[in-house]
């Protein structure tokens, strides 16, 4: 279920936007998808040019663009715990960006950014690894075409599932008010696996009007690896136009 909309200028301006925040020295965490690509090649030039900087990915497709483009990798577990570096930045794309409840936020304490949004991920079906690096990471940009934003989120959320669990996490997923439906995978029979060896559910709830009770409700779901839902981890978000680059910054839950 990867999305579609948006041209690659808007893509590539988002992605190169967010790529000149890498600095010397850093640990950035590599998102999965086509904006976020754009980001990686930014980054992988900035390598070329004599930078330093390593990088965890979060999906096979970001781990081997990255090394195509010759940017040095950690896994998550070198990067994350005792005497780890941690991960300074992470640049990830999204399906769905809902500004509405963002910009209704009083600023946090003292006032200054709007609360930030919230976002559905999934499309390339890497958004629990996803969720592992972006939470890890001091800031996350998120990296957008205008196609992607909205008031209030109305795609279908993916969720990870284990296989075993597929019968039930449906199940629950029909009482919170949603209709999953599995993700079929393409040129192949059969369901798509994911890169953890799972099943992906792509459940449609409509207007999503309480993302945070949401994600609660389905992180609590037994058998849910985890879901595409995103809330409250977004410090900026860069999104591509025809004119050039609109970056909203936020506070972070």
């Amino acid at each position: 279920m990867k999305t579609t909309g948006g041209t690659e200028t808007q893509k590539r301006r988002a992605g190169e936007s967010a790529a000149e925040q890498v600095r010397d020295g850093t640990v950035v965490g590599l998102g999965t998808g086509s904006t976020a690509a754009h980001a990686i090649r930014a980054i992988g030039r900035q390598v070329d040019a004599g930078l330093d900087v390593r990088g965890v990915p979060t999906s096979f497709a970001a781990r081997e663009l990255a090394r195509e483009c010759g940017i040095p990798l950690l896994d998550l577990d070198e990067a994350v715990g005792p005497d780890a570096p941690g991960i300074d930045l992470a640049i990830d794309g999204a399906d769905q960006v809902a500004f509405a409840a963002a910009a209704s936020g009083d600023g946090g304490a003292g006032g200054g950014e709007p609360d930030a949004p919230a976002l559905i991920k999934g499309g390339g079906a890497a958004h629990a690894r996803e969720k592992l690096v972006d939470a890890a990471a001091d800031r996350l940009l998120i990296v957008a075409d205008p196609s992607k934003t909205a008031e209030t989120l109305d795609r279908s959320v993916p969720i990870e599932v284990l296989p075993a669990a597929r019968t039930t996490v449906a199940a629950a997923v029909r009482a919170a008010g949603g209709e999953p439906e599995l993700r079929a995978a393409e040129r192949k029979d059969g369901p798509v696996v994911t890169d953890n060896g799972n099943l992906v559910l792509d459940c449609e709830f409509g207007e999503i009007a309480a993302p945070d009770d949401l994600a609660t409700t389905l992180s609590r779901t037994p058998g849910v690896v985890d879901h595409g839902l995103f809330v409250g981890l977004a410090d900026e978000v860069h999104v591509g136009t025809d004119e050039g680059v609109d970056v909203r910054r936020y506070v972070r839950d």
